[in-house]
C-alpha cells in the first residue's frame, strides 16, 4: 500500500470535511416582500419556509418576511391560501433579499354545480384553536414578569416621527431650496414601499428594577436625547403625548392602550367572545422547540380589536413567543391608515419567556387613501434581563421616571455609542444635526410662529408672546363689543420669573378691564411644567357671570359669546391674589392662596337687604388645596397643560376660610370641598369619566358667597356644568353631586348595517346634585342677608335645592365628521322654573382618534 498517497488523501479528505462543515455552519438568511402579482399589494400572513423543513415565518402587515437557519437548504417555499405555491432557489450560507410575487389561483366554477353546501359557521365549541387560547389565558399570570420575585433589565426606548412620501422634487422648488439639507435626509429601507423623512427622534436609556414582596418598582433614567425645535414647541410635552399614543404593549394585559384607544388583547380573558381563532401552522425553531401559529381576526371588523398572529409554545407554559398585531382596514379609528405591533420574546434560563423587543408602527393621514402623512415608530429593546436576583431595599426606592435631569439629557456621543441597545441609522443620526440647524433659521422661526398662533393661539416675539387669539374679540349684553389684547413672557427671557397681562375695553359700558401677574419659579422650571413650585402675585379687574367656572378656556372666548335665554346678570370683580404652589415627584401637591375679592353687581343683578341696595361685597379669604394624582402625566400647551388620561383616580380637598375685618372683609366663614375624578376603562364597552364631589359652608354668608351651581347657557356641551340649568338658578350651603360621561366608542353602532360606515360613536351622560340651604343662610328668615334675585315682575329666578335632586342626562353621537359631538340633553326635574328648557341640543368640538 502506498502510504504516501494515502496520507495525502486523508489530509485532503480532512480539509474537505472541515471546509464543508464551515460552509454548512454559516447562517443562511433570506428576507424580502411578498406581493400580489395582479395588484402589487403586499400580502400579510403568507408562510415562507425553507423547503423540506418546518423552519419559517409569516409575513407582516406590509408583506415583509425574514427567515434564517444554520442548516443547509437550497430552496424556499412560499404558500398562501388562494395563491399558487412558489419554490425559489437560494444560496446557502449567504444573506440575500428575495421579493416574491404570488399569482392568484383562478378556478373555473362555471361548470361546477354545487348543491346543498353552505359555509361552515365558526364556533368556539370543540374548536382546537379556542381550546389552545384558553390554555394561554389560564397560564398568563405565570408568564408575566411579575411572577418572579425580582426582575431587572436595561431598556432602550427610541421614538421617531417622519413625513411620508414627500415628493423628491420638493427641495428643487424655490421656497424649499433653503431646507434641502432636511428634505434630502430620506429613509427608504425601514418600511418597504414607504419613503420616510424623519423630523423627530427621542432616545431614552433606563434601568428597571422590580420587587414582588413588598411590591415596589423603580425606573432609573440613565440617558435621554431629543431633538430641540426651540422655545415655540414644548418638546417634553410633545414627547409625553407621543408616548401616550404609543404606550408600551403588554400582550398579557387584557387591554392595550394605543393611539388614545383601548384595544382588546388577543389573549384577554374575554377574547374568545370578540375574536375568531385559527391554527394555521406549526413551526420548529432552531433549538427544536415546537410553536403553534395561531391566527386571529375580529368578529366585528370595526371594533377596537387587532388582527394578526401569535406564536404559542407547547412546553406546558403556553407562553407567547412572538406576536404580530395589526388592524383591520374597516376599524373605527380616525386618521390611522395602518398600524402594526411586533413583539419578540427571548427564553429565560428557567424556560419561560420575556419580551426582548417591541416595535410599534403607525401610518397617519387625514384620509386612508392619500399617500402622504405622518409615520411614527416606537422601538423598545430589552437587554441584560435578570430574574430572582435581590438587591438592597434602597435599590427599589422610587425615583422620578418621567423627569430627566440636565445631566441625563446631555450625555456624550460616546456614551450613546457604547450604550445603545439598538442601532441608530445614518438618517436618524442626521435628524439631530438638521433640526438644530433648522431652528436657527429666521424663515423657519417665522413659519413656526404663525403655526403656533393658529394652533395654540399665541404669536411669539422671542421673549414675549401675544395671545391667546380666541380672546381678542367677544361680546356680551353688559359690555357689548369687547376687544382685548394681552400676552406673557417666555422662558427665553427667564425660567425664573414670568409676567402675564392683558387689557380689554367694553364699548357699551365704556370701562377698561385689565390683568397683571408676576410669577417666580422656585425650581428653575417653567410654571407649566411638572413639578410646579412657584410664587405668584396678581391683580385682575374684569366681568364674570356668577357661578360660571370654565375649565381650560377663557370666558372671553368668542365662541362662548353666544348664549341662550336671559343673560344679563354679571359681576364686576376686583381680585388681589397671592399664590404658592408646590408639586412633588410622587404627584402629591398643595397650594396656598390668599385673596381679596370685591364684587359689584352689573346689568339686572343687584345686592339688596333690609338696609337697601348695596354697591359691592368685599371678602378676604385664605385657601388650602391638597391634591393627589398618582402616576399622573401631562402634555403641555401654551395656555394650559393637559393631564394624560389614565386609570388612576385624582383626589382633591379644598379648605377656605373667610376673615371679617381683614382688608375690609365682610364675613367670617369656612368652606370645605372634596372631589374625586376617575376614568373607568370598560374594555370593548369603552370608558366612563366619573366624578363625585361634596361641599359644606360653615357660617352665615350672602348668596354671592354660597355654592352657586355651575350652569351653562351656551350652545356648547359642557362636561362639568349643568347644560340645561340657568345661571344663578340654584344656590346652597351644602351639596353632593355625581357626573358620569360614558363613551361606547362605537360598540353598538359598529354592528348596524349602513350606519357603521359612518363610524359614529355613542355617548351617554348623567349628572345629579343633591343639597340645600340651611335656615342660617335663608334670606327669607334673615332679612340682613342679600335677597335672592327676582325678575322685573317679581318672579324668583334663584332657588335652593329641595328634597329632590337636580338631574339631567343626555344621549349623543360623537365622531361626526371625525370632530363633532352632538347631544340631546334632557332635564328631569324643577321644570316649573321660569325660562328653562326641558330638552336641548348641544354640540362639542373635539378631534380624536
Amino acid at each position: 500500500m502506498n502510504f504516501k498517497y494515502l496520507s495525502k488523501g486523508l489530509i485532503f479528505l480532512t480539509f474537505f470535511l472541515f471546509y464543508t462543515s464551515l460552509l454548512f455552519a454559516q447562517t443562511t438568511k433570506v428576507s424580502g416582500v411578498v406581493t400580489d402579482a395582479s395588484n402589487k399589494q403586499p400580502l400579510p400572513y403568507v408562510t415562507v419556509s425553507f423547503q423540506g423543513s418546518s423552519i419559517g415565518a409569516a409575513t407582516d402587515n406590509n408583506g415583509r418576511y425574514s427567515i434564517s437557519t444554520t442548516n443547509s437548504y437550497n430552496n424556499i417555499k412560499i404558500s398562501f391560501v388562494g395563491y399558487k405555491d412558489v419554490v425559489l432557489p437560494i444560496v446557502a450560507g449567504k444573506e440575500q433579499v428575495i421579493n416574491v410575487k404570488l399569482i392568484p389561483e383562478r378556478e373555473e366554477l362555471d361548470e361546477v354545480e354545487v348543491k346543498g353546501s353552505r359555509k361552515q359557521r365558526y364556533r368556539n365549541k370543540d374548536n382546537p384553536a379556542v381550546e389552545l387560547i384558553r390554555k394561554v389565558i389560564a397560564n398568563k399570570e405565570k408568564n408575566r414578569p411579575e411572577s418572579y420575585n425580582y426582575v431587572e433589565y436595561r431598556e432602550y426606548d427610541k421614538m421617531q416621527f417622519s413625513f411620508t412620501n414627500v415628493s423628491s422634487t420638493l427641495a428643487d422648488k424655490k421656497f424649499f431650496r433653503k431646507y434641502k439639507f432636511v428634505l434630502d435626509n430620506r429613509d427608504t429601507t425601514t418600511v418597504p414601499g414607504v419613503n420616510l423623512l424623519p423630523i423627530y427622534i427621542d432616545e431614552r436609556l433606563s434601568q428597571y428594577y422590580y420587587r414582588k414582596n413588598p411590591e415596589k418598582d423603580k425606573t432609573l433614567i440613565l440617558g435621554q436625547k431629543t431633538v430641540d425645535f426651540g422655545g415655540s414647541i414644548d418638546i417634553e410635552g410633545l414627547g409625553s403625548f407621543f408616548k401616550y399614543m404609543y404606550s408600551k404593549v403588554d400582550i398579557y394585559d387584557n387591554n392595550i392602550n394605543l393611539i388614545t384607544n383601548n384595544f382588546l388583547s388577543p389573549i384577554a380573558n374575554e377574547s374568545p367572545t370578540f375574536y375568531k381563532f385559527f391554527i394555521t401552522d406549526t413551526i420548529t425553531t432552531e433549538n427544536n422547540s415546537k410553536l403553534v401559529e395561531l391566527s386571529f381576526t375580529p368578529r366585528n371588523t370595526q371594533d377596537m380589536l387587532f388582527e394578526g398572529k401569535i406564536y404559542i409554545t407547547l412546553d406546558g407554559n403556553y407562553a407567547v413567543q412572538k406576536a404580530k398585531l395589526g388592524i383591520n382596514k374597516n376599524i373605527n379609528l380616525n386618521f390611522v391608515k395602518t398600524m402594526e405591533v411586533d413583539l419578540d420574546f427571548e427564553q429565560n434560563p428557567d424556560g419561560r419567556y420575556h419580551l426582548s423587543k417591541s416595535n410599534t408602527l403607525a401610518d397617519f393621514g387625514v384620509t386612508k387613501k392619500k399617500k402622504g402623512g405622518l409615520f411614527g415608530i416606537r422601538t423598545i429593546t430589552y437587554k441584560n434581563y435578570i430574574v430572582n436576583k435581590p438587591h438592597p431595599d434602597t435599590t427599589y426606592v422610587s425615583e422620578p421616571a418621567t423627569i430627566a435631569s440636565d445631566e441625563v439629557k446631555h450625555k456624550s456621543d460616546q456614551f450613546w455609542a457604547q450604550n445603545r441597545l439598538d442601532t441608530l441609522t445614518k438618517t436618524e443620526a442626521n435628524v439631530y444635526k438638521n433640526i438644530d440647524s433648522l431652528r436657527n433659521m429666521p424663515s423657519f422661526k417665522r413659519t413656526l410662529n404663525i403655526a403656533t398662533l393658529l394652533l395654540a393661539g399665541y404669536y411669539s416675539l422671542d421673549k414675549f408672546e401675544i395671545g391667546p387669539s380666541n380672546t381678542f374679540y367677544s361680546f356680551n349684553p353688559i359690555e357689548g363689543l369687547k376687544l382685548r389684547i394681552g400676552g406673557r413672557t417666555t422662558p427665553e427671557l427667564s425660567k425664573r420669573y414670568y409676567f402675564e397681562t392683558y387689557a380689554a375695553y367694553g364699548f357699551k359700558d365704556k370701562k377698561w378691564k385689565y390683568f397683571l401677574s408676576g410669577t417666580y419659579s422656585l425650581n428653575n422650571r417653567s410654571v407649566y411644567q411638572f413639578p410646579q413650585n412657584y410664587l405668584r402675585a396678581s391683580f385682575q379687574r374684569d366681568t364674570k357671570i356668577p357661578g360660571l367656572n370654565l375649565q381650560f378656556v377663557q370666558q372671553d372666548n368668542f365662541l362662548l359669546s353666544f348664549k341662550r335665554g336671559i343673560n344679563d346678570k354679571y359681576l364686576y370683580n376686583d381680585f388681589y391674589k397671592f399664590d404658592y404652589v408646590h408639586e412633588y415627584e410622587n404627584h402629591f401637591s398643595y397650594s396656598l392662596e390668599f385673596r381679596n375679592w370685591k364684587q359689584s353687581p352689573a346689568g339686572s343683578l343687584y345686592f339688596i337687604n333690609n338696609n337697601g341696595n348695596l354697591p359691592n361685597l368685599t371678602t378676604t379669604e385664605a385657601n388650602l388645596n391638597l391634591r393627589y394624582a398618582p402616576h399622573e402625566e401631562f402634555y403641555q400647551g401654551k395656555i394650559y397643560r393637559v393631564p394624560v388620561p389614565s386609570k388612576y383616580p385624582v383626589f382633591s380637598v379644598d379648605y377656605t376660610r373667610g376673615f371679617k375685618g381683614v382688608f375690609n372683609g365682610s364675613y367670617n366663614y369656612q368652606n370645605l370641598h372634596a372631589r374625586i375624578d376617575k376614568r373607568v376603562y370598560l374594555s370593548q364597552l369603552g370608558y366612563a369619566d366619573a366624578s363625585v364631589e361634596a361641599s359644606h359652608i360653615f357660617g352665615q354668608v350672602p348668596y354671592p358667597l354660597l355654592d352657586i351651581f355651575q350652569a351653562n347657557q351656551t350652545y356648547a356641551y359642557s362636561l362639568y356644568s349643568y347644560n340645561l340649568m340657568n345661571f344663578l338658578e340654584f344656590v346652597g350651603d351644602h351639596y353632593e353631586s355625581i357626573n358620569i360621561d360614558q363613551h361606547f366608542v362605537g360598540f353598538f353602532l359598529n354592528k348596524i348595517p349602513l350606519l357603521k360606515k359612518l363610524k359614529w360613536r355613542e355617548v351617554v351622560s348623567f349628572k345629579a346634585a343633591w343639597g340645600g340651604l340651611s335656615d342660617l343662610n335663608n334670606p327669607a328668615l334673615h332679612p340682613s342677608l342679600y335677597q335672592f334675585p327676582v325678575t322685573s315682575t317679581g318672579q324668583p329666578i334663584t332657588y335652593a335645592l329641595g328634597g329632590v335632586p337636580y338631574m339631567e342626562g343626555s344621549v349623543g353621537i360623537e365622531n361626526i365628521f371625525k370632530f363633532l359631538r352632538v347631544d340631546l340633553v334632557r332635564r328631569f326635574d324643577y321644570l316649573d322654573h321660569p325660562e328653562i328648557s326641558k330638552y336641548g341640543i348641544r354640540a362639542r368640538v373635539k378631534l380624536d382618534f
